[in-house]
């Protein structure tokens, strides 16, 4: 489960996408997240909380360390 997230960070998701992929790009942020696939450019919104149990990592932070 992650808590930190912004615009254009990209998410590792736990099940992969139809397509294959399990990276996301968050387009936008509030009690809504919506998120765009990497791999076909599906666009879903999730709620908050169901959106952070869902999501594995965030790769952004994980490059800036």
């Amino acid at each position: 489960m992650i808590t930190e997230f912004d615009l254009d960070h990209r998410i590792l998701m736990r099940k992969p996408h139809a397509c294959g992929s399990s990276e996301w790009t968050v387009t936008r942020t509030g009690a809504d997240v919506k998120i765009k696939c990497a791999g076909c450019g599906r666009i879903i919104m999730l709620d908050r909380l169901e959106f952070m149990k869902k999501a594995k990592k965030n790769l952004t932070l994980e490059e800036r360390k």
